[in-house]
């Protein structure tokens, strides 16, 4: 379809074209002017954005379910969103993780960081993972699985349909398989000199979190001959680096059978299956039975789920967040290392920052902050949507 086919939505003339016109990639529902017509418009249609004045801005997928009515596709009005235009946008992010990594595990689009507003795609090797969290990406399905396989070659295409964000537009929440088949089993993963292991059938998420990548690195360095505690550990993010760059042990803790098993498998495979212990159970609980058993460890790492997922959620969030700190702080050997790592985007940096320094503090510790750390190069951000720059990682030392 090309462009001057396409319906047409106008922004009202109080919205702010400007942010549009500047790189803005969401418009809100209250922004556009809706009638029987635009209210008409299927979900996931692709239509040409127009300012109050009906001068062409972009072309938009549309949602009129949504909160987020329009999401900015392109702003060349000749393009037209189809096969093509989908293949340029995978190109553009795969000649980025080719550059940035030897082996081809990474997260290969970052939603609006790449063009591709609502898509998360994670390869793992021959297979990818494929979120479409946008009505207008699960239009255009076929097409994408086509150019992604066209891209980068893959074998194997799964379509992960768990998450808020779906439910957010209306779409279902069914897995399935776009191209190949199931993998056998858990997927091995190398990092950081790591292995990890990861579940693309019934694992968290996509199976594993790329992001904290670097942030795996830099507590690794720290790790030698150390004691280490990961705690919301997942398949062993944190604790399997550390083992990896000479950790003397490590102990993970999760509240996934699951996921704790993965993460001792891989232990075994790396040849540290006698330094490494689990423990399955409320995060919370588990530090304050620590502290009361007198552990000690040299470094201790919280990377927990999203407490504050949202604005509504912001101040408890921040409390929990405060609460990690305050149970962890008294498990740090003295001169030992605290990360505490957060992914709500709703909680900036300087909110995260200060619930962590409160906790710290109400624990009774002193710790001067060493690394502020952020999502791996393989997750952009767009610069002008928070939502994409939702990771943060601080580390101190106590």
């Amino acid at each position: 379809m090309t462009p001057s086919s396409l319906p047409v939505i106008r922004l009202k003339p109080k919205a702010n074209a400007r942010a549009i016109r500047h790189g803005a990639p969401w418009v809100y529902d209250n922004e556009v002017v809706t009638d029987r017509r635009t209210k008409k418009i299927a979900r996931g249609t692709v239509c040409v954005l127009e300012d109050a004045e009906r001068a062409p801005l972009a072309l938009v997928g549309v949602n009129p379910a949504s909160k987020i009515f329009a999401r900015v596709l392109e702003r060349d009005l000749t393009r037209s969103i189809d096969q093509a235009w989908l293949h340029d946008k995978l190109r553009a992010a795969l000649l980025l993780r080719e550059k940035l990594y030897d082996d081809p595990f990474y997260r290969l689009i970052h939603a609006e960081g790449d063009g591709l507003p609502g898509v998360v795609i994670d390869r793992f090797g021959e297979c990818a993972v494929l979120q479409p969290n946008a009505a207008w990406a699960e239009g255009l399905l076929p097409e994408l699985v086509a150019a992604l396989r066209d891209v980068t070659g893959v074998s194997h295409v799964i379509k992960n349909a768990a998450g808020r964000a779906r439910s957010l537009e209306g779409l279902d929440d069914q897995s399935e398989v776009l191209l190949g088949r199931w993998p056998d089993g858990p997927v091995e993963v190398s990092m950081n000199g790591a292995i990890y292991l990861a579940d693309l059938k019934e694992g968290q998420k996509t199976g594993l979190f790329y992001d904290q990548r670097p942030n795996h690195a830099f507590a690794a360095r720290l790790a030698k001959d150390a004691r280490v505690l990961d705690v919301f550990s997942h398949v062993g993010g944190f604790s399997l680096a550390a083992l990896a760059a000479g950790a003397k042990m490590a102990l993970a803790v999760d509240g996934s059978a699951a996921a704790l098993e993965l993460a001792s498998d891989a232990a075994r495979r790396m040849g540290r299956a006698s330094d490494f212990d689990t423990r399955q159970g409320d995060a919370f609980d588990t530090l304050a039975a620590l502290a009361e058993d007198g552990a000690e460890f040299d470094v201790v790492i919280c990377d927990p789920p999203a407490f504050a997922p949202n604005k509504q959620a912001l101040e408890a969030g921040l409390r929990a967040y405060e609460r990690v700190a305050r149970l962890a702080a008294p498990l740090v050997a003295d001169g030992g290392i605290l990360g505490l790592c957060s992914c709500s985007h709703a909680a900036d940096l300087a909110k995260f920052r200060s619930a962590s320094v409160r906790g710290i503090g109400r624990a009774g510790r002193r710790g001067a902050l060493i690394r502020t750390g952020f999502a791996g190069p393989d997750h952009p951000q767009h610069p002008q949507l928070a939502e994409t720059a939702y990771l943060n990682a601080l580390f101190f030392r106590l």
